[in-house]
């Protein structure tokens, strides 16, 4: 079959995932982040008393808050570049990091309306941020929440490939998939890093990345439904792009509908998770959460 020649290349999408799951990566970029952070207000400050030349200050804030907006625009970018990696995985477990990414997008609308605050801190005269800022928490808070049920429903992997031969396939085209998608973030990162270096201006990653994804949550439907043509299956897949959907159309709602339309997201997938779980007329394997986090390539619910 013309999917196992491509071994090889699976075989380095299996390397870069181990490699960027390893505990020292992960320290080594949180290490990255802070001192990021730490230059940013050393920049802006500098920018603030007219320190910098003026190629550089045309393009550093001058709002020491934008450096808080900045360290978790990078952390949200790492989550993304996880949910690329995680993939191969599990629906389920997919799933469970979208949820993970959706309360940070909302942490994130919350510190971004830090920006639109003077210094020194003063809301007297305005407390729409402030009414931005709890709304994007408690949405935050809420999302997470659903998460944690979420991941008490979904400990039951839905076994729809009974054959170990459709089963390696049908990974091996969601690691093919993810490998594209990753190559695909570094280009629109680097792209992105450049005009933001040169103008100043925030540039649409998110949103244009998102909107890959959209058409990678039908691809993924789509490659699904040739290994698993089952109705409960096509419903179950199909329902969870819709709950990804809406996730991400969140990201483009006005500050108080972000929240709203992330939570009913939230609420949804959990009712689907449930329905699936206790309606689907089909044995389910059992799986404790030590042996759910050692099998993440296996699954293949």
């Amino acid at each position: 079959m013309f999917i196992e020649k491509l071994q090889p290349i699976t075989d380095a999408f299996d390397w870069l995932q181990h490699s960027w799951e390893r505990a020292v990566t992960q320290r080594r970029v949180a290490f990255f982040i802070l001192w990021v952070y730490l230059l940013a207000l050393l920049g802006i400050e500098l920018n603030r008393q007219g320190i910098l030349p003026p190629w550089l200050s045309s393009v550093t804030p001058t709002s020491h808050f934008y450096a808080i907006h900045l360290a978790f625009t990078l952390i949200l970018v790492l989550e993304v570049m996880g949910l690329i990696l995680v993939i191969p995985s599990s629906l389920s477990q997919s799933m469970g990091k979208q949820f993970e990414i959706l309360t940070l997008i909302l942490l994130r609308n919350a510190f971004k309306e830090l920006s639109h605050l003077p210094e020194p801190v003063s809301v007297a005269s305005d407390m729409l941020p402030v009414l931005y800022i709890a709304v994007s928490g408690a949405g935050a808070l809420l999302v997470y929440l659903c998460l944690g049920l979420y991941k008490r429903i979904a400990r039951r992997h839905m076994h729809f490939i009974s054959s170990p031969d459709l089963r390696m396939r049908y990974v091996m085209s969601k690691k093919l998939l993810a490998l594209l998608l990753f190559i695909i973030f570094l280009c629109v990162a680097v792209r992105d890093v450049i005009s933001f270096v040169t103008t100043g201006n925030d540039q649409s990653f998110f949103e244009t990345l998102y909107t890959i994804l959209i058409f990678s949550d039908i691809t993924l439907v789509l490659i699904a439904q040739r290994y698993m043509p089952a109705f409960h299956a096509v419903f179950r897949n199909s329902g969870f792009v819709i709950g990804t959907l809406l996730m991400r159309l969140s990201l483009s709602a006005a500050p108080l509908w972000s929240p709203v339309i992330g939570l009913f997201a939230a609420v949804f997938v959990l009712a689907l998770t449930w329905g699936t779980n206790y309606f689907t007329p089909l044995p389910r394997i059992e799986c404790s959460a030590r042996d759910d986090q050692k099998a993440l390539p296996e699954t293949t619910d």
